[in-house]
């Protein structure tokens, strides 16, 4: 549908008072400007039953012209919002005609039915942008937020070039292919490119968590021959570096097209980008993008909630649906030219229970072709249930504490060390003398400070918690760590660290293997997928002496004396049987499955039992090979 025909469309839905001013093209969104915003709101669900007339997503703004001077409109605003709301900022955005508004209860600045937020833009002409306040201080969030305003005329200008992409004419597409170009075989570095005869999208862009051998560290973007400026679109499933961390690096090449993810992956990607920075350089490497790259990629983010049908591409329909794995992660369904094709990216799932999170979603509108995860694909991959795992955690870390040791558990700062958090905190709660301290190190708690912005996307239990300000990562157990490492590690107090990387390819957990590995009291303890090549997979074999390097980059010799234990099941993937079961209960079933993101011999099982089991194609491609799919 032309701009000429929606306008006509638009204006005969509008009510007696208002009228059409004009309609502009913003990325994916159409914008509607109204006059007469007042009466507008009026009439019940305006917005909805314009976006179902036209089958189309629609931001409605006032015209210039009815909107009161930024001063005028806060002092009318600040009447308006119930000081229970914890309102901590108000700030103007007039490229988008919006008022941002920070709060402690965003549901009361909402108000009943939406009645707050109508009253807003009614009286003032100001659209609200909501936004939810930490419950831990967060300098991601606060420089996202600043930044996106500061930019907000170099983005307004991005969506519009972006949206005259995706609403160009175009002829019909007329095949599909995928190419594998990282995350095949192997797990690292993921990255797919989805073309047709019209578009080219990028699926994931990561790098490999082990970058000591130059040749797996990054995807094979150059051998797809698709120039940078030509890519569409990139696609991101989650915050893991694996999956995002080569993504600054397109943007430092040239790329200047959009970033579809969901608020809370834009968020942790950001937090994750500027470490891989920090830990580069202390580990003395030259990191592949600057601080710049990765705001420049932060400003080139579209965010999208679970569900939301998005526009891509003339031909391309995204949808997000939930992975399960860490917040924020997404399952991501693509409809490809009314129907041509669709295919399922799952990214990373668990389809089981986690404290955090429910199982990742397995009912589609259609979904011919499914890219699938397969970590834990292998034939011995059985891994023990939940509450077994957390026994056996919490049996090693009792009995270390017992003996006046301490623990070491290295941890994903994203993911992992939440779901080991709640486990501590309850433990906590349920016995009384639990009087150790646990010291939360690196990210960890900058990463929970960002789950407690985006409560409805964890589990009820979890969000009830934290909207009552009873969030369990604000614990009085935990303490974040503020002083010098190894005075906790002399300390003659037994505790617990968590403290990534979860991999010990990096990070404050590498500092403290170093200071802990000679004492037999002490345990370490992993709890995740521990790569091919990283010291976490060496030790976790049995290596007793491995190389590790100083601050100033010179190599020593660690021996491992402390206990080492692995608590398996906290993992953020489906096992063997729980990806049998996702693969089972997708609805539709699919005609080709398509297993990556694992170990060789794991990818190659997963592939094999799934054929057998649904009768259908199902295989394990390996990087560089191109699939047409139609």
């Amino acid at each position: 549908m032309q701009i000429n025909d929606l306008q006509k469309k638009i204006e005969t839905l509008l009510p007696t008072g208002s009228s059409l001013s004009k309609i502009e093209i913003e990325g994916p969104d159409i914008v509607v400007y109204i006059k007469g915003i007042d009466k507008f709101y009026e009439m019940d669900n305006p917005v909805r039953n314009i976006a179902t007339s036209i089958k189309k997503k629609i931001i409605v703004r006032a015209d210039m012209e009815s909107m009161l001077p930024p001063d005028e409109a806060e002092a009318k605003i600040k009447t308006i919002i119930p000081e229970t709301a914890g309102v901590s900022n108000l700030s103007f955005c007039p490229e988008f005609h919006e008022i941002w508004i920070e709060a402690m209860k965003p549901g009361i600045v909402i108000g009943k039915g939406g009645m707050t937020l109508k009253a807003i833009i009614q009286s003032t002409g100001w659209t609200p942008h909501i936004l939810r306040l930490p419950t831990l201080p967060s300098e991601v969030v606060k420089g996202i937020r600043a930044s996106m305003l500061k930019e907000s005329e170099a983005r307004k200008k991005f969506l519009t070039k972006t949206g005259k992409k995706i609403f160009a004419a175009h002829d019909k597409t007329t095949w599909v292919k995928t190419m594998a170009l990282g995350g095949h075989r192997e797990v690292g570095r993921s990255c797919v490119l989805l073309q047709t005869s019209n578009d080219k999208v990028l699926l994931d862009c990561g790098v490999n968590p082990d970058i000591s051998d130059p040749t797996t560290a990054y995807p094979y973007i150059s051998a797809a021959n698709v120039p940078i400026d030509e890519i569409d679109a990139v696609i991101i499933s989650h915050a893991h570096l694996d999956h995002c961390g080569f993504l600054p690096y397109l943007f430092a090449c040239g790329f200047e097209g959009p970033v579809y993810l969901t608020p809370p992956t834009r968020d942790l990607m950001a937090l994750l980008h500027f470490d891989y920075i920090k830990v580069m350089k202390r580990g003395g490497n030259t990191p592949i993008y600057s601080e710049k790259d990765v705001r420049k990629c932060i400003a080139h983010c579209i965010t999208r909630e679970y569900g939301e049908v998005t526009d891509i591409t003339p031909e391309i329909k995204l949808t997000f649906h939930n992975a399960g794995h860490i917040l924020g992660s997404a399952i991501s369904h693509l409809h490809i030219s009314d129907g041509l094709h669709n295919l399922i990216y799952t990214g990373d799932i668990k389809y089981g229970g986690t404290r955090l999170f429910s199982p990742a979603a397995t009912t589609f509108p259609r979904g011919e072709t499914v890219i699938m995860e397969s970590t834990y694909g292998g034939r011995e991959d059985i891994l023990p249930q939940r509450d077994e795992a957390e026994q056996k955690l919490m049996k090693i870390i009792m009995d270390t504490l017992h003996a006046n040791g301490k623990v070491l558990v290295p941890v994903f700062s994203v993911g992992r060390s939440q779901e080991v958090m709640l486990v501590l905190e309850e433990w906590a709660r349920r016995m009384p003398d639990f009087n150790y301290k646990c010291y939360i190190d690196g990210m960890v708690m900058e990463a929970s400070a960002i789950h407690t912005v985006y409560p409805e996307y964890m589990r009820d239990s979890v969000q009830r918690r934290i909207l009552s300000n009873k969030s369990p990562f604000e614990s009085p157990i935990f303490e974040l760590v503020k002083k010098d490492r190894q005075e906790i590690v002399d300390s003659p107090d037994p505790c617990v660290i968590l403290a990534p990387s979860g991999m010990l390819s990096g990070g404050p957990s590498i500092a403290y293997l170093k200071m802990m590995a000679n004492n037999e009291k002490n345990s370490l303890i992993f709890v995740g997928y521990q790569g091919v090549g990283t010291l976490g997979r060496r030790i976790q074999r049995g290596d007793k002496e491995v190389a590790t390097v100083d601050d100033e980059g010179r190599t020593l010799s660690t021996h491992i004396k402390m206990r080492v234990e692995t608590a398996e099941g906290f993992s953020g993937h489906s096992d063997r049987r729980q990806l049998i079961a996702f693969a089972r209960n997708l609805r539709p079933k699919p005609t080709n499955i398509f297993t990556v993101h694992g170990e060789e011999s794991k990818c190659e099982d997963m592939a094999h039992i799934l054929s057998k089991i649904l009768r259908i194609e199902s295989r394990a491609p390996m990087n560089l090979d191109g699939i047409r799919l139609k």
